[in-house]
């Protein structure tokens, strides 16, 4: 498990928080915020999720602009999960771009 930085650990503020600075700040992956906030991927991505929510309840929203296959250019714009897919669903290829985050203030 990854340890958060310690300059982190002395401000008052949550992992979720963090976030959304980090995110305020313009369009970032998941491994983009896993090294600004000092937690892994897949924690972020479990966090991104509630912060959806928290977003949501104060007038803005979190944008994600999805994957993309670099063989054959499907874009998953159905996806729910924010993850990165694993493979391609069309060619089955496994170069593909990471889903980046932004929020948008309403």
């Amino acid at each position: 498990m990854k340890r958060r930085d310690p300059q982190l650990e002395s401000r008052s503020h949550t992992v979720r928080q963090d976030l959304a600075l980090a995110l305020r700040a313009g369009p970032a992956t998941a491994r983009d915020l896993s090294k600004a906030v000092g937690a892994s991927e897949k924690e972020v991505l479990d966090h991104l999720v509630h912060l959806a929510k928290t977003l949501r309840a104060r007038g803005a929203e979190l944008v994600i602009t999805p994957a993309e296959c670099l063989e054959c250019g499907f874009v998953f714009t159905r996806r729910d999960k924010p993850a990165r897919p694993s493979r391609c669903a069309r060619c089955h290829g496994g170069r593909l771009t990471l889903p980046e985050f932004a929020i948008r203030e309403r």
